[in-house]
């Protein structure tokens, strides 16, 4: 834990191939985290170790005995060295989901206990669970998944394919489990391959030569495939630090051999299934040599030849493309407002009439027919499908997404955000592509202040606020709280709010856990007086007895909790026909959300006792409960504040769109990043593929979790 190079990757007996081996990871966790806590259980008993800033807090000591083995590591980043030490959900998730299917039979399960987000992850098919799992809301073109498998030269093999009837293709890499997002070796070695096999069948077997109309090409074999290639090998060579490019030369031919092999024995055993890969190949290679026409209209013009740009397009006079902006707004009117708004130097504009063509349900040729995706290609200036895009060529390094915050305008977004993800993934990969943010907010006071606008629900909050406490006095014990401080205390109770509503998530209950978190005596040394414990928690039951509002006596267990030498408390109430179990144990009381709710509740209950009075001029409003505090206040903050919430863009003048939306000084705008592949690829499937019921479910799920729906 302190101690650099001193991981089990040394030593090639523990492992037989690894993915890195610098044996700093954990040292440097430890390094970086505000605290960092070890628990061992092993031998029947409990371990625990505690560091802070990479340094030891306490000893090794024997906490607790155990029936169980297994290591637990809790850390939380140092917020003095890193600006943001939230986790994303998303990327460890994708990552946690690939070491599943990677590893078949290891379970895994993430939760985010601040969104309730929650997977878990148990794969016995290996990387063929993994293609069935990406293709499960697709239609497939066979049933029976492509496995080949095999160990050539210390190499070991294991691909997975399938082929759906789609338009995409989906191919993930890994060496020694690490995600190759660049490629490398083995899919340079699997797609020539590939290629090479499906060619040779089709022009050796009558029914190869029956379908074959043109010519096959790369880009026409994967049309439609979703494959799996893992590869695991000594010293593997990455390029860059970032490990997303294999580098071993020899890979290739060793995949290249395997496939040959073995993919071409699968045809000669399973000759209907062949026959319908040959006649999708040669169906996509027609549909390629429709869409070369189409396609040349697209192309890149030269400088000699800018009169061919779209006609709407209001192009700006800078030509260097780093400095250069294209904004893709919803319909004629917002347009008009955002080319009188702009800075004509460096943005452009190009206006969008109603919804594109879903690109999802749709090959190249039916695509580039579409007039509003021609007008994007043109602009954009990259060319368009394997052959033809060069990034190079791109005419603006900030292409922004701009559309009304309504549902119609959200539809646009994700059509929109589809085209780019299956066309130009490579512009979302270098980061060009971004979402332009308009506010949602304007307020005005009636004093005939200037009219101020706001991103979002926290400015807004944040802004009333200001103004509730402008003429307020609070007085509670003896005490007066106004001003910045009175702020400050109502900040801390939305603070308070919002911890506890992350910590009483599932099947806890809200009110019981604060009502926990407000008594003094509850601290973890608290737990190991079961007598003192009792008396706590009876004060609550006797606080919760039966009434209008409860119909049911709660109940509560103290449970023996021998890996911590204590008790824990299992409380059972009834509210509003759930029933709930919050468990407060020595995880709970010693995890940094509580100490940092009991700190709080501490402050508050020192301000001194109920009830408190909210004094406005000669008004004054007694409130009993501290919580309550933030609402009387914001309640007062919104008198004499007219507050419009925007819908759309065509609501502003071209001057306000330019000062929220526009101008680099002032404006929010939203880079697009995929952080996970996987999950982003089956959301893409699910929304806009052509199976029906997968879409249906999900709007089933999702629909209680939906906000801000125009109906």
């Amino acid at each position: 834990m302190t101690t650099l190079h001193s991981g089990g990757k040394f030593d090639s007996q523990s492992y037989k191939v690894a993915g890195g081996l610098h044996g700093v990871g954990i040292s440097v966790v430890n390094a970086l985290s505000e605290y960092l806590e070890v628990r061992v259980k092993r031998d029947g008993k409990v371990y625990i170790q505690r560091y802070s800033r990479g340094k030891v807090e306490s000893e090794l000591k024997i906490v607790g005995t155990t029936q169980r083995m297994g290591t637990r590591i809790q850390f939380r980043p140092d917020s003095e060295i890193f600006e943001n030490i939230e986790f994303s959900f998303d990327t460890l998730s994708q990552r946690l989901r690939e070491l599943s299917f990677l590893t078949p039979g290891i379970q895994i399960i993430i939760e985010d206990q601040n969104s309730d987000k929650r997977h878990e992850f148990s794969y016995r098919g290996g990387i063929k669970s993994f293609v069935e799992h990406l293709n499960k809301n697709r239609k497939v073109l066979h049933e029976k998944i492509i496995h080949i498998q095999g160990v050539r030269e210390d190499v070991d093999v294991d691909i997975a394919l399938q082929y759906n009837e789609g338009y995409t293709e989906t191919v993930f890499s890994y060496a020694n489990n690490i995600s190759t997002k660049e490629g490398g070796t083995h899919l340079s070695g699997f797609r020539a391959a590939l290629t090479r096999t499906i060619n040779n069948y089709a022009l050796t077997t009558t029914a190869g030569k029956k379908t074959q109309k043109v010519n096959i090409s790369g880009e026409d074999v994967r049309e439609g495939l979703t494959a799996i290639i893992s590869v695991k090998l000594r010293d593997a060579q990455f390029e860059g630090q970032t490990k997303t490019k294999l580098g071993n030369s020899h890979v290739k031919g060793i995949v290249e051999a395997l496939i040959n092999e073995k993919l071409g024995g699968f045809f000669e055993e399973n000759p209907s299934i062949a026959r319908r890969i040959v006649e999708k190949v040669d169906e996509a290679a027609r549909a390629r040599e429709a869409a070369k026409k189409a396609r040349e209209l697209t192309r890149r013009k030269s400088a000699l030849e800018i009169g061919s740009l779209p006609g709407k397009l209001a192009d700006c006079q800078e030509k260097d493309p780093k400095f250069s902006e294209l904004f893709l707004v919803e319909g004629d009117s917002a347009g008009g407002s955002a080319k009188q708004g702009r800075d004509r130097k460096n943005q452009a504009i190009l206006p969008l009439k109603g919804k594109i063509l879903n690109v999802e349900k749709a090959r190249l040729d039916k695509m580039l027919r579409n007039h509003e995706i021609g007008c994007m290609i043109t602009a954009l200036g990259t060319g368009i499908g394997e052959e033809d895009f060069d990034i190079e060529k791109l005419r603006y390094h900030k292409v922004v997404i701009m559309t009304d915050a309504d549902v119609d305008g959200a539809h646009i977004r994700t059509l929109l955000l589809t085209f780019f993800y299956r066309n130009y993934p490579l512009l979302i990969e270098k980061g060009h592509l971004y979402i332009a943010q308009p506010p949602l907010y304007r307020i005005k006071e009636a004093r005939g202040k200037e009219a101020r606008y706001l991103k979002d629900d926290a400015q807004l909050e944040d802004s009333i606020l200001d103004n509730g406490v402008k003429n307020v006095k609070l007085l509670v014990g003896g005490k007066d709280v106004q001003g910045n401080r009175l702020k400050l205390l109502v900040k801390q109770i939305i603070r308070f709010e919002e911890i506890l509503r992350r910590l009483g998530h599932g099947r806890m209950d809200r009110s019981i856990l604060r009502d926990f978190i407000f008594q003094e005596e509850l601290t973890s040394e608290a737990l190991r007086d079961k007598g003192k414990l009792q008396g706590i928690v009876d004060k609550i039951v006797r606080k919760n007895q039966p009434s209008e509002i409860y119909n049911d006596e709660d109940e509560y267990v103290l449970e023996s909790d021998p890996e911590n030498n204590c008790f824990k408390i299992k409380y059972y109430s009834e509210r509003e026909g759930s029933s709930k179990e919050t468990v407060l144990d020595t995880d709970l009381l010693s995890s940094p959300e509580f100490i940092e709710l009991k700190r709080i509740a501490i402050k508050l209950q020192d301000l001194g006792p109920l009830p408190m009075y909210v004094c406005v001029n000669d008004d004054r409003t007694a409130v009993n409960d501290f919580l309550a505090l933030k609402e009387v206040i914001l309640e007062i903050g919104k008198q004499g504040v007219t507050i419009q919430r925007f819908k759309g863009l065509g609501e502003m003048n071209p001057d306000q769109l330019w000062e929220t939306t526009m101008n680099p000084e002032s404006r929010t705008i939203l880079k697009v990043q995929i952080e996970d592949a996987v999950e982003a690829n089956e959301i893409f499937n699910i929304l806009m593929g052509d199976e029906v019921e997968p879409r249906r479910q999900f709007i089933s799920d999702n629909a209680l979790n939906a906000k801000n729906i125009d109906i």
